[in-house]
Protein backbone atom coordinates (compact mmCIF):
# COMPACT_ATOMS: atom_id res chain seq x y z
CA UNK A 1 0.00 0.00 0.00
CA UNK A 2 1.69 3.12 -0.53
CA UNK A 3 2.13 5.44 2.13
CA UNK A 4 1.62 8.93 1.98
CA UNK A 5 2.95 10.73 5.01
CA UNK A 6 -0.07 13.22 6.75
CA UNK A 7 2.35 15.68 8.86
CA UNK A 8 0.87 18.21 11.55
CA UNK A 9 3.99 20.87 11.57
CA UNK A 10 5.61 22.80 14.33
CA UNK A 11 6.77 26.43 14.52
CA UNK A 12 10.07 25.04 12.84
CA UNK A 13 7.84 23.92 9.69
CA UNK A 14 9.40 19.81 10.00
CA UNK A 15 6.92 17.49 10.41
CA UNK A 16 4.98 17.45 13.75
CA UNK A 17 3.40 14.11 13.81
CA UNK A 18 4.03 12.04 10.47
CA UNK A 19 0.80 9.12 10.75
CA UNK A 20 1.82 6.71 7.55
CA UNK A 21 5.45 6.72 9.53
CA UNK A 22 3.49 5.99 13.04
CA UNK A 23 1.78 3.34 11.52
CA UNK A 24 4.63 1.81 9.66
CA UNK A 25 6.84 1.71 13.05
CA UNK A 26 4.12 1.11 16.16
CA UNK A 27 4.47 2.56 19.62
CA UNK A 28 7.47 2.43 21.02
CA UNK A 29 10.31 4.80 23.00
CA UNK A 30 10.99 5.95 19.09
CA UNK A 31 7.58 7.39 18.46
CA UNK A 32 7.17 9.21 21.97
CA UNK A 33 4.77 12.79 21.41
CA UNK A 34 5.80 15.48 22.42
CA UNK A 35 3.47 17.76 23.99
CA UNK A 36 2.90 20.48 20.99
CA UNK A 37 2.48 17.54 19.61
CA UNK A 38 0.11 16.37 22.16
CA UNK A 39 -1.90 19.85 22.23
CA UNK A 40 -2.15 19.31 18.40
CA UNK A 41 -3.63 15.59 18.52
CA UNK A 42 -6.09 17.25 20.90
CA UNK A 43 -7.00 19.92 18.77
CA UNK A 44 -7.90 17.67 16.32
CA UNK A 45 -9.87 14.90 17.77
CA UNK A 46 -11.44 17.46 19.69
CA UNK A 47 -13.22 19.13 16.40
CA UNK A 48 -11.50 22.53 17.24
CA UNK A 49 -12.81 25.11 14.19
CA UNK A 50 -10.17 24.62 10.98
CA UNK A 51 -8.90 27.68 9.69
CA UNK A 52 -8.95 28.24 5.97
CA UNK A 53 -6.69 30.07 4.09
CA UNK A 54 -7.05 30.58 0.13
CA UNK A 55 -6.33 32.65 -2.40
CA UNK A 56 -9.24 33.97 -4.51
CA UNK A 57 -8.64 36.48 -7.22
CA UNK A 58 -5.96 39.35 -7.36
CA UNK A 59 -5.14 40.95 -10.49
CA UNK A 60 -2.85 40.45 -13.50
CA UNK A 61 -3.32 44.55 -14.87
CA UNK A 62 -3.18 48.11 -13.21
CA UNK A 63 -6.71 47.64 -13.62
CA UNK A 64 -7.60 44.56 -12.67
CA UNK A 65 -6.16 45.23 -9.44
CA UNK A 66 -7.81 48.72 -9.82
CA UNK A 67 -11.16 46.56 -9.65
CA UNK A 68 -10.51 43.76 -7.40
CA UNK A 69 -9.66 46.55 -4.78
CA UNK A 70 -12.91 48.63 -5.57
CA UNK A 71 -14.41 44.78 -4.76
CA UNK A 72 -13.07 44.05 -1.65
CA UNK A 73 -13.50 47.54 0.10
CA UNK A 74 -17.08 47.84 -1.66
CA UNK A 75 -16.16 50.68 -3.80
CA UNK A 76 -14.68 52.90 -0.69
CA UNK A 77 -17.40 51.87 1.93
CA UNK A 78 -15.16 49.31 3.95
CA UNK A 79 -11.84 50.59 6.05
CA UNK A 80 -8.89 49.27 4.31
CA UNK A 81 -5.63 48.93 6.71
CA UNK A 82 -2.25 49.24 5.33
CA UNK A 83 0.86 47.54 5.66
CA UNK A 84 2.02 51.04 7.64
CA UNK A 85 -0.98 50.68 9.68
CA UNK A 86 -2.50 53.44 7.97
CA UNK A 87 -7.19 52.85 7.90
CA UNK A 88 -7.92 54.22 4.59
CA UNK A 89 -11.36 54.43 3.25
CA UNK A 90 -13.12 56.51 0.19
CA UNK A 91 -14.04 55.59 -3.52
CA UNK A 92 -10.58 56.55 -4.08
CA UNK A 93 -8.43 54.51 -1.85
CA UNK A 94 -8.18 51.60 -4.68
CA UNK A 95 -6.52 54.03 -7.00
CA UNK A 96 -4.32 55.67 -4.80
CA UNK A 97 -2.90 52.32 -3.24
CA UNK A 98 -2.35 51.09 -7.11
CA UNK A 99 -0.08 53.95 -7.51
CA UNK A 100 1.65 54.01 -4.05
CA UNK A 101 2.34 50.28 -5.01
CA UNK A 102 4.43 51.46 -8.25
CA UNK A 103 2.01 48.91 -10.01
CA UNK A 104 2.79 50.30 -14.24
CA UNK A 105 6.38 49.51 -12.65
CA UNK A 106 5.63 46.14 -11.50
CA UNK A 107 3.81 45.31 -14.98
CA UNK A 108 7.04 46.15 -16.57
CA UNK A 109 8.94 44.41 -14.99
CA UNK A 110 6.56 40.95 -14.86
CA UNK A 111 6.34 41.14 -18.82
CA UNK A 112 9.90 42.18 -19.66
CA UNK A 113 11.06 38.73 -18.89
CA UNK A 114 8.69 36.68 -20.11
CA UNK A 115 7.37 38.58 -23.65
CA UNK A 116 6.95 36.25 -26.44
CA UNK A 117 6.86 33.14 -24.12
CA UNK A 118 4.06 30.69 -25.73
CA UNK A 119 1.85 28.86 -23.53
CA UNK A 120 2.70 31.64 -20.72
CA UNK A 121 -0.04 33.11 -18.43
CA UNK A 122 0.25 36.38 -17.42
CA UNK A 123 1.62 37.04 -13.93
CA UNK A 124 -0.15 38.63 -10.82
CA UNK A 125 0.36 41.99 -9.85
CA UNK A 126 -1.35 41.27 -6.68
CA UNK A 127 -2.51 38.24 -5.04
CA UNK A 128 -6.00 38.22 -2.89
CA UNK A 129 -5.89 35.73 0.13
CA UNK A 130 -8.68 35.43 2.13
CA UNK A 131 -8.52 34.38 6.01
CA UNK A 132 -11.47 33.04 7.09
CA UNK A 133 -13.07 31.03 10.41
CA UNK A 134 -16.65 29.98 11.25
CA UNK A 135 -19.53 31.97 11.91
CA UNK A 136 -19.64 32.79 15.58
CA UNK A 137 -15.74 33.92 15.55
CA UNK A 138 -15.37 37.76 17.14
CA UNK A 139 -14.73 39.80 13.90
CA UNK A 140 -12.52 41.77 15.53
CA UNK A 141 -10.14 39.08 16.94
CA UNK A 142 -10.02 37.64 13.68
CA UNK A 143 -8.84 41.21 12.20
CA UNK A 144 -5.91 41.10 14.67
CA UNK A 145 -4.86 37.49 14.03
CA UNK A 146 -4.78 38.75 10.49
CA UNK A 147 -2.92 41.57 10.84
CA UNK A 148 -0.40 39.58 13.05
CA UNK A 149 -0.21 37.11 10.61
CA UNK A 150 0.23 39.97 7.67
CA UNK A 151 3.24 41.56 9.70
CA UNK A 152 5.04 38.28 10.12
CA UNK A 153 4.86 37.53 6.79
CA UNK A 154 4.74 40.36 4.67
CA UNK A 155 6.43 43.41 6.40
CA UNK A 156 9.22 45.48 4.88
CA UNK A 157 8.79 42.68 2.15
CA UNK A 158 5.89 43.17 0.53
CA UNK A 159 3.21 45.92 0.42
CA UNK A 160 -0.11 44.59 1.91
CA UNK A 161 -3.97 45.71 2.59
CA UNK A 162 -6.27 44.26 4.79
CA UNK A 163 -10.40 44.45 4.52
CA UNK A 164 -12.31 43.00 6.93
CA UNK A 165 -16.17 41.49 5.27
CA UNK A 166 -18.81 40.89 7.69
CA UNK A 167 -21.43 40.74 5.22
CA UNK A 168 -21.79 36.64 5.32
CA UNK A 169 -22.37 34.82 8.32
CA UNK A 170 -18.32 33.30 8.53
CA UNK A 171 -16.52 36.75 9.01
CA UNK A 172 -13.11 37.15 7.12
CA UNK A 173 -10.25 39.02 5.86
CA UNK A 174 -9.32 39.88 2.55
CA UNK A 175 -5.69 40.74 2.26
CA UNK A 176 -4.55 41.94 -0.70
CA UNK A 177 -0.81 41.62 -1.31
CA UNK A 178 1.90 43.02 -3.68
CA UNK A 179 3.36 39.90 -5.53
CA UNK A 180 6.20 41.35 -6.26
CA UNK A 181 8.50 42.13 -3.39
CA UNK A 182 10.36 45.61 -2.64
CA UNK A 183 13.28 43.80 -2.96
CA UNK A 184 12.29 42.33 -6.63
CA UNK A 185 11.29 39.13 -5.63
CA UNK A 186 8.28 36.99 -6.81
CA UNK A 187 5.67 35.65 -4.05
CA UNK A 188 4.86 32.36 -5.53
CA UNK A 189 2.26 31.13 -3.27
CA UNK A 190 2.41 27.20 -3.71
CA UNK A 191 0.25 24.15 -1.66
CA UNK A 192 3.25 23.92 1.07
CA UNK A 193 2.80 27.78 1.02
CA UNK A 194 -0.71 27.93 2.21
CA UNK A 195 0.16 24.79 4.72
CA UNK A 196 2.72 26.87 6.43
CA UNK A 197 0.14 30.33 6.35
CA UNK A 198 -2.87 28.23 7.56
CA UNK A 199 -0.80 26.32 10.22
CA UNK A 200 0.81 30.50 11.59
CA UNK A 201 -2.74 31.90 11.12
CA UNK A 202 -4.37 29.47 13.20
CA UNK A 203 -1.16 30.30 16.15
CA UNK A 204 -2.37 34.26 15.60
CA UNK A 205 -5.83 33.26 16.54
CA UNK A 206 -5.30 31.36 19.30
CA UNK A 207 -3.24 34.16 20.40
CA UNK A 208 -6.35 36.19 20.82
CA UNK A 209 -8.06 33.44 22.42
CA UNK A 210 -10.16 32.28 19.35
CA UNK A 211 -9.85 28.28 19.20
CA UNK A 212 -8.74 27.30 15.96
CA UNK A 213 -6.53 24.41 14.59
CA UNK A 214 -4.52 23.45 10.91
CA UNK A 215 -4.36 19.63 10.16
CA UNK A 216 -4.36 18.58 6.41
CA UNK A 217 -7.97 17.65 5.71
CA UNK A 218 -7.55 13.70 4.67
CA UNK A 219 -6.05 13.06 8.60
CA UNK A 220 -9.71 14.59 9.74
CA UNK A 221 -11.04 12.03 7.84
CA UNK A 222 -12.23 14.14 5.69
CA UNK A 223 -11.92 13.47 1.91
CA UNK A 224 -14.18 16.29 0.10
CA UNK A 225 -12.49 18.02 -3.18
CA UNK A 226 -12.04 21.81 -2.51
CA UNK A 227 -13.74 23.06 -5.64
CA UNK A 228 -12.29 26.18 -7.51
CA UNK A 229 -13.47 29.35 -6.03
CA UNK A 230 -15.04 30.45 -9.57
CA UNK A 231 -17.15 27.29 -9.62
CA UNK A 232 -17.73 27.54 -5.66
CA UNK A 233 -19.17 31.27 -5.68
CA UNK A 234 -21.25 30.46 -9.28
CA UNK A 235 -22.58 27.37 -7.15
CA UNK A 236 -23.22 29.39 -4.49
CA UNK A 237 -25.36 31.51 -6.35
CA UNK A 238 -27.15 28.61 -7.79
CA UNK A 239 -25.42 29.87 -11.05
CA UNK A 240 -22.76 27.17 -11.78
CA UNK A 241 -23.06 25.57 -15.33
CA UNK A 242 -20.12 23.02 -14.60
CA UNK A 243 -21.66 21.97 -11.56
CA UNK A 244 -25.36 21.67 -12.72
CA UNK A 245 -23.86 19.58 -15.84
CA UNK A 246 -21.91 17.28 -12.94
CA UNK A 247 -25.46 16.70 -11.06
CA UNK A 248 -27.16 15.90 -14.14
CA UNK A 249 -24.74 13.38 -14.94
CA UNK A 250 -25.18 12.12 -11.95
CA UNK A 251 -28.80 11.60 -11.74
CA UNK A 252 -28.69 9.85 -15.29
CA UNK A 253 -26.45 7.17 -13.93
CA UNK A 254 -28.56 6.87 -10.87
CA UNK A 255 -31.45 6.21 -13.06
CA UNK A 256 -29.19 3.72 -14.93
CA UNK A 257 -28.63 1.63 -11.85
CA UNK A 258 -26.09 3.74 -10.06
CA UNK A 259 -22.53 4.93 -10.18
CA UNK A 260 -19.95 3.12 -12.35
CA UNK A 261 -16.87 2.25 -9.90
CA UNK A 262 -14.29 5.51 -10.23
CA UNK A 263 -10.62 5.10 -10.28
CA UNK A 264 -10.23 8.08 -7.67
CA UNK A 265 -12.10 5.67 -5.14
CA UNK A 266 -8.97 3.31 -4.72
CA UNK A 267 -6.84 5.92 -3.68
CA UNK A 268 -9.78 7.41 -1.09
CA UNK A 269 -10.03 3.79 0.60
CA UNK A 270 -5.87 3.85 0.46
CA UNK A 271 -5.30 7.36 2.03
CA UNK A 272 -7.95 6.31 4.97
CA UNK A 273 -6.29 2.86 5.52
CA UNK A 274 -3.18 4.38 6.28
CA UNK A 275 -4.76 7.56 8.31
CA UNK A 276 -6.59 5.54 10.15
CA UNK A 277 -3.67 3.20 11.07
CA UNK A 278 -1.89 6.19 11.58
CA UNK A 279 -4.22 7.23 14.56
CA UNK A 280 -4.74 4.13 16.17
CA UNK A 281 -1.00 4.69 16.46
CA UNK A 282 -1.36 7.42 17.35
CA UNK A 283 -3.49 6.29 20.71
CA UNK A 284 -1.48 3.11 21.31
CA UNK A 285 1.34 5.78 22.07
CA UNK A 286 -0.95 7.97 24.25
CA UNK A 287 -1.50 5.18 26.41
CA UNK A 288 2.05 4.46 26.63
CA UNK A 289 2.82 7.52 27.71
CA UNK A 290 -0.17 7.53 30.41
CA UNK A 291 -2.55 10.02 27.84
CA UNK A 292 -5.15 7.60 28.16
CA UNK A 293 -8.31 10.12 28.23
CA UNK A 294 -7.16 11.83 25.08
CA UNK A 295 -6.18 7.94 23.83
CA UNK A 296 -10.04 7.87 24.49
CA UNK A 297 -10.62 10.79 22.05
CA UNK A 298 -8.55 9.49 19.64
CA UNK A 299 -10.35 5.68 19.34
CA UNK A 300 -13.67 8.04 19.26
CA UNK A 301 -12.10 10.24 16.23
CA UNK A 302 -11.79 7.01 14.22
CA UNK A 303 -14.55 5.59 14.78
CA UNK A 304 -16.85 9.09 13.80
CA UNK A 305 -15.01 9.31 10.75
CA UNK A 306 -17.03 9.61 7.39
CA UNK A 307 -16.59 6.92 5.12
CA UNK A 308 -14.40 8.40 2.03
CA UNK A 309 -16.37 9.48 -0.51
CA UNK A 310 -15.57 10.86 -4.17
CA UNK A 311 -17.21 13.75 -5.35
CA UNK A 312 -19.84 12.15 -7.34
CA UNK A 313 -20.95 9.57 -4.71
CA UNK A 314 -21.01 12.99 -2.00
CA UNK A 315 -23.86 14.23 -5.21
CA UNK A 316 -25.32 11.41 -5.59
CA UNK A 317 -26.33 11.15 -1.76
CA UNK A 318 -27.41 14.83 -1.84
CA UNK A 319 -29.76 14.22 -5.00
CA UNK A 320 -31.21 10.77 -2.79
CA UNK A 321 -31.58 12.67 -0.09
CA UNK A 322 -33.13 15.76 -1.48
CA UNK A 323 -36.11 13.39 -3.31
CA UNK A 324 -36.64 11.13 -0.05
CA UNK A 325 -37.49 14.41 1.68
CA UNK A 326 -40.62 15.26 0.33
CA UNK A 327 -41.69 11.51 0.62
CA UNK A 328 -40.59 11.49 4.62
CA UNK A 329 -42.72 14.65 4.82
CA UNK A 330 -45.82 13.04 3.35
CA UNK A 331 -45.68 10.58 5.17
CA UNK A 332 -48.65 10.25 8.28
CA UNK A 333 -47.28 10.83 11.65
CA UNK A 334 -44.23 13.12 10.51
CA UNK A 335 -43.87 16.67 11.76
CA UNK A 336 -43.10 19.73 9.62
Amino acid sequence: MPRRPFNLQNGGGHPLLDLAGYARRGPGRDARLSAPEIEHIARTVGRVPEVMVKVSGGGKTKGAVVAHLHYIDRHGELDVETDSGDILKGSEVATDLAADWDLDAAAAQVRGPYSGRPGRRPAKLIHNVVLSMPAGTSPSKLLAASRAFAREQFAFKHRYALVLHTDQKHPHVHLAIKAMSEHGERLNIRKATLRDWRRQFAHHLRAQGIAANATERAVRGESRTPLLDGIYRAARRRMSIRMRQRVEHVVSQLQRGGLPAESGKMKLLETRAVVADGWRTVADTLVAQGEWKLAEQVWKFISQMPPPLTDNERMARAVIAQVAAPREREQPGISR
